[in-house]
């Protein structure tokens, strides 16, 4: 009988080293994505394209981008030479899936784009140059995907 209390003691112990640990730290890492997308609209909007996204921790993705939403849009566009900034990141994994989007657009020719969205703790500031023409405002997600 005398040993069990010394066991339970001695078991208590090392249960405590363990819980003393320290916990590691999560770091989070930036990631830009590099990408291209084409699409139309006619009240339904849709876009589709490719893209790399590359972090500074040496991790690097191609991915699918997709768009689709609706509202009181009109045109033909497309991004040429886009980038995407994300924050919020600590694996590049997080990057993926879906963003809900809103916007206003116009453009004739060649048009420039910004658009942040947000996803949870992550978010992504998108630029780009484009051509074709289009005017609107719409709503709808955008999804970055595995390729």
């Amino acid at each position: 009988m005398k040993r069990t209390p010394s066991l339970i003691i001695g078991l208590g112990l090392l249960a405590g080293l363990g819980l003393a640990a320290p916990l590691q730290a999560r770091e989070q890492i930036d990631c830009k994505m590099r990408f291209s997308t084409s699409g139309w609209s006619i009240f339904y909007k849709t876009a589709s394209g490719t893209g790399t996204v590359t972090c500074t921790n040496g991790q690097s993705l191609a991915v699918r981008i997709r768009a689709k939403g609706g509202g009181l849009t009109v045109g033909k566009s497309s991004i040429e030479n886009g980038v995407g900034e994300f924050s919020g990141v600590y694996s590049i994994n997080e990057v993926l899936g879906s963003y809900a989007t809103a916007e206003a657009h116009a453009g004739a020719v060649k048009s420039a784009k910004g658009q942040v969205m947000t996803k949870g703790e992550v978010s992504v500031a998108l630029s780009g140059t484009g051509r074709g023409w289009d005017l609107g405002v719409a709503f709808g997600k955008f999804q970055i995907l595995k390729r």
